[in-house]
């Protein structure tokens, strides 16, 4: 019994000792293992790329086989985003396209409005007064017609009033003519007045008229002249032309200005119609 003790005893101290020699081996193995995993990877860094191609495949160009991208070509590659990437799927899409469509017809819209050219309005307000001279030795009546034209611009950008030309004619014999350029610039949504005066000369044409216009029998000496008046504006990229074309009586006989005497006959006329109204009751 004392010897199987011992033997097993011997056995039992025995066993630590084989374990622990193990223990050894084994990680004398796993050094040689981790010496060699450093090895392989050192060989498999130094060994250079190489592509296995198959039949249903090519080399990348890109790369060239090399498996390494030329630094000169970084900026010339394209990323590809897979088609389920949140950044191609974008909230509110039509939402956007119709405040972006809806922004473009009103900005175009008020462009439109403002900068389309609409046509300037051109009235002849009459002659406005006449001085007569007279050329006694050559039977001539001498005259300086002003006339008066309104304009009205209705655009919101200036209007320039490059030339106004008027042509005056007596029995279809032209009398006078008349040529201003650069004459106003008109502000946007305003009115201007402009005067020009046009030289009249009738003499050998009709020497009658210069007998008519000095008769001292006759208190009025009025005679009929026709006027030709073209003007011509110009604005943004637009150049328009406006004719006028009217029949005047003037006095040849004296001095006359048209508006005071137009105003002397209202203050005539309401006078004599006040008087009317007074006298009216004590009939």
């Amino acid at each position: 019994m004392g010897t199987r003790w011992s033997r097993s005893g011997s056995s039992l101290s025995l066993l630590p000792d084989r374990q622990s020699s193990g223990r050894q081996g084994e990680d004398r193995d796993s050094d040689n293992e981790s010496l060699d995993g450093l090895g392989r990877r050192e060989d498999i860094a130094q060994f250079p790329y190489v592509e296995f191609t198959g039949r249903d495949s090519i080399t990348c160009p890109t790369c060239q086989g090399t498996g390494r991208i030329p630094s000169g070509q970084v900026n010339e590659l394209v990323a590809l985003i897979p088609y389920s990437d949140q950044r191609l799927q974008p909230q509110r899409t039509k939402l956007y396209v119709v405040l972006s469509v809806v922004l473009c017809l009103l900005a175009s819209l008020l462009v439109a409005f403002f900068l389309f050219p609409r046509s300037v309005v051109v009235v002849d307000n009459g002659i406005r007064s006449v001085i007569v001279h007279f050329d006694h030795s050559n039977m001539r009546v001498l005259m300086n017609m002003t006339s008066t034209l309104n304009f009205s611009n209705p655009n919101f950008f200036s209007v320039l009033v490059q030339s106004v030309s008027c042509q005056v004619l007596y029995m279809k014999t032209v009398i006078g003519t008349q040529q201003l350029d650069n004459v106003t610039n008109i502000l946007p949504l305003s009115e201007r007045q402009v005067n020009y005066t046009v030289s009249v000369d009738i003499g050998s044409s009709a020497p009658y008229v210069y007998a008519f216009c000095t008769m001292p029998s006759i208190k009025v000496h009025n005679i009929v002249v026709f006027m030709q008046t073209s003007v011509k504006t110009s604005y943004m990229v637009r150049t328009s032309q406006n004719s006028l074309e009217a029949y005047r009586y003037i006095d040849c006989g004296s001095n006359t200005t048209y508006h005071q005497i137009s105003k002397q006959l209202r203050h005539l006329s309401s006078t004599h119609s006040s008087a009317t109204s007074h006298s009216a009751p004590l009939l």
